[in-house]
């Protein structure tokens, strides 16, 4: 199989490994690169995927909560021009403001609720696609209702995070969204983890071990693989983390000092999951012109 210049790209984006290292890893793996990523990983030369989704599409995530319930929403639009028009902005927020107010479980049910003009929030919708130009969608949204607190937190209108909490405070509350929004874990805890990514990535530090190390005992063994294993989980979920607003402590060791704890957390960032075509702009003028 061909190893292209775009599949070295993706691979070194989403590894962090250096260009030669990932054409040998493609070329050791037939192309597949989910493969690659582990090859990469069990020669010590990548960390832990860094590709959480293709951040293609363009909007806002909009957040509204009161007392125990919060809603989170994501909006689309084709541009960033338009995701900051007043127009688009304003409807991103009224959108919010009717899924926490009609208690819209999903995204088809907010269509269909009643926005503050009379017509429904999809109809709302195609006017404003009438007056921006450009197709405008809502795309996902998360809705809880948390038994202690929630807490919400927008980062530039781009990010937007939910977490249910019990003890604390507020302050303490959107600390932890703020961390959420910053470090994107893939868990809540180690605990959480599911049991086929703890498997493989057992796998991947049995492989790390040197050629010196598998001379020792095997319990020594076992027991270099199980700090490796629990190094990886704690990076990849939220309470193993340092804490960013404290990084001298984990996120764990800061709700246990408050006395509280983080039942879930839910984050949404612009685009996520959705493939952009990516266009190159001075190959189609060159094919326009007859010249490619």
């Amino acid at each position: 199989m061909e190893i292209t210049a775009s599949m070295v790209k993706e691979l070194r984006e989403r590894s962090g490994a250096g260009m030669m290292e990932c054409k040998k890893a493609l070329t050791e793996n037939q192309g597949n690169l989910d493969t690659a990523i582990e090859w990469l990983r069990k020669q010590g030369l990548a960390k832990a995927d860094k590709k959480a989704g293709r951040v293609a599409a363009e909007g806002r995530i909009v957040a509204a909560a009161s007392g125990d319930r919060a809603v989170l929403v994501e909006v689309n639009s084709e541009t960033d021009f338009v995701a900051k028009d007043d127009n688009f902005v304003r409807f991103a927020d009224m959108v919010a403001q009717v899924a926490l107010a009609s208690g819209a479980a999903d995204i088809e049910a907010l269509k269909s609720a009643r926005s503050p003009d009379g017509g429904s929030v999809d109809e709302a919708r195609q006017a404003l696609v009438a007056k921006v130009g450009e197709n405008v969608q809502l795309r996902r949204m998360v809705a809880v209702t948390g038994k202690g607190h929630v807490a919400s937190y927008i980062h530039g209108g781009r990010i937007g995070v939910l977490v249910e909490f019990e003890g604390g405070n507020a302050e303490l509350g959107r600390g932890i969204a703020m961390h959420v929004a910053a470090m994107n874990p893939a868990h809540l805890s180690p605990d959480h983890v599911p049991a086929e990514i703890v498997a493989k990535e057992k796998e991947i530090a049995l492989a790390q071990i040197s050629d010196k190390d598998r001379l020792k005992p095997a319990e020594i063994q076992e027991k270099m693989i199980s700090g490796k294993l629990r190094k990886v989980l704690s990076e990849m979920s939220l309470t193993g983390q340092p804490f960013v607003l404290d990084t001298a402590v984990t996120v764990e060791e800061a709700l246990k000092k408050a006395g509280a704890k983080v039942q879930a957390f839910h984050r949404l960032a612009v685009g996520e999951g959705i493939e952009k075509k990516e266009e190159d702009f001075a190959a189609e003028v060159m094919k326009q012109a007859g010249l490619a």
